[in-house]
């Protein structure tokens, strides 16, 4: 399983580079799953609803299942956040997983950047990042420049990086 990182400052269209680039990757046969690291507390259960009751009272895990899909909330009770290879770990095989945010751990990444944000490049200290999508024309940096706009180049970049194979879509 190829594991590949979307890092770049807030605001820079990392959740909308992945909008697009994840169905381009499916039109090309590949299977995608995606791991998003969030900076603060998220919930994606509702209070009332019998599994959030679960939790509250003190349940280590969760499970909720229908016949559409599963979910699987674990809660830290305090410990520490597990490591990105341990979350891994977890998710079932697929060719891709495309990671965003987790922006310092040690794997190949591309920096999504806009000039308009005002920070600076994350590449000149980052030698993870191996290219950099970005609205604008030209940067100054030694890694190659994607246009964040083409989500088909983007594909093309991965693809060619990670020598992912991929294979016809089956059409009914």
């Amino acid at each position: 399983m190829k594991t590949f990182g979307l890092a770049g400052w807030s605001g820079s269209g990392k959740t909308t580079l992945l909008r697009h680039l994840i169905p381009e990757l499916r039109r090309r046969g590949l299977t995608v799953s995606t791991v998003k690291h969030a900076h603060h507390r998220f919930d994606l259960d509702q209070p009332g609803k019998d599994s959030h009751t679960h939790r509250e009272a003190g349940a280590t895990e969760v499970l909720i299942a229908s016949a559409q899909r599963w979910a699987l909330m674990h809660e830290l009770r305090g410990a520490e956040e597990p490591p990105l290879d341990d979350l891994l770990a977890k998710m079932s095989p697929v060719d891709l997983v495309l990671v965003e945010g987790f922006k310092r751990s040690p794997l190949p990444k591309i920096e999504v950047h806009r000039p308009a944000l005002g920070k600076p490049l994350l590449a000149a200290e980052d030698p993870w990042i191996v290219a950099v999508a970005s609205d604008a024309a030209t940067l100054a940096t030694d890694r190659p420049l994607l246009p964040l706009g083409d989500a088909a180049a983007v594909a093309d970049f991965l693809v060619a990086h990670l020598g992912l194979a991929p294979r016809p879509v089956a059409r009914p």
